[in-house]
């Protein structure tokens, strides 16, 4: 009976363990997608890093949460010596229960600026 219990409460830990790392990864993953579609969106012609913003967040509001949408930035700077648009997002982890990692999320996406 004792070892029932303590094999049970191990393996409970072990599945929650395995289910807050599969939230957090597709969380990130989520939030990767919006960041690179928003730059994207941004990098088109006629565009400012503004409307990659807008896209961002209304991508990771509908695909998640509001919650994971309220910090987004987008700027153009220079990657390797080519124009690009960068766009941050910057989420809370996921956490299931009360238990799992505290802090946020920073992901990145860009993509090259399209010459008129």
């Amino acid at each position: 009976m004792v070892d029932f219990v303590l094999v049970g409460g191990l393996i409970t830990v072990l599945l929650v363990a395995v289910v807050q790392l599969t939230l957090v990864l597709h969380v990130r993953n989520v939030l990767i997608d919006c960041a690179a579609q928003g730059a994207r969106y941004a990098a088109a012609a006629g565009r400012a890093p503004s409307d990659g913003v807008g896209r961002t967040v209304d991508l990771a509001s509908t695909e998640l949460s509001g919650s994971y949408a309220r910090d987004v930035t987008a700027v153009r700077t220079r990657l390797g010596g080519v124009d690009v648009v960068e766009v941050t997002v910057r989420a809370p982890l996921p956490v299931v229960g009360l238990l799992g990692p505290g802090g946020t999320l920073v992901v990145r996406g860009h993509a090259m600026v399209e010459r008129p």
